[in-house]
């Protein structure tokens, strides 16, 4: 790894890092997502809100940061697989270990998003309508984010054919499946709320 891979790998891990729950929060003058609901710093958190446009501004934001993160590498740095899923890995992990939250973040659903659509706009489409598939079919707004998770690598491994780029989709499936414990928990007692009804956790 080069010096500058190595240091705009970090300058992608402090893009992932801006709380943009928090930010658009407190612009909108709405209290800090941490504190109420899921306590999860996402898009989803912020709309318990009751303010969609705060939502969708944090949802856009999360999701941008992927795409930055990747981009920035690419124009500065290199564009070679490798320092490419370093950049998306690194931002992924910045949304869900924020250095500026106390390394206390989101679940990296909307990062994640951003990140295969910097790595492939086809890839980031076969995710995006694998989850609307199960969400409209089962109402399950985290089982949708689980199984396009669990499919990422695959659609990557057919549509680039690039290890790197396979690996990083395996490795955000890894921490988004761990970040969502506590969600799989509930699908397997039956307890988990139905996309339309009030949620008791969060999958953004």
């Amino acid at each position: 790894m080069t010096l500058t891979t190595a240091l705009l790998t970090l300058t992608a891990y402090l893009i992932g890092s801006v709380p943009f729950a928090v930010v658009v929060s407190k612009a909108f003058g709405l209290n800090d997502p941490r504190n109420y609901g899921s306590g999860n710093p996402g898009a989803t958190n912020v709309l318990r809100s009751g303010n969609k446009a705060a939502a969708a501004l944090t949802l856009i934001g999360d999701a941008a940061k992927g795409l930055i993160a990747v981009w920035v590498m690419r124009q500065f740095g290199s564009d070679a697989p490798s320092a490419v899923a370093l950049a998306g890995i690194a931002a992924f992990i910045g949304h869900v270990f924020p250095v500026f939250l106390g390394f206390k973040g989101g679940k990296g659903v909307a990062t994640a998003i951003g990140v295969l659509g910097a790595f492939s706009g086809w890839l980031a489409l076969a995710s995006a309508v694998t989850w609307l598939i199960i969400a409209v079919t089962t109402r399950y707004s985290s089982l949708a984010a689980l199984i396009a998770a669990i499919a990422a690598p695959a659609f990557a491994h057919v549509l680039l054919n690039s290890p790197a780029i396979t690996g990083a989709c395996l490795i955000m499936a890894a921490m988004l499946l761990w970040r969502h414990t506590d969600n799989i928990k509930r699908l397997l007692a039956g307890t988990e709320s139905r996309i339309g009804k009030k949620k008791r956790g969060d999958a953004g």
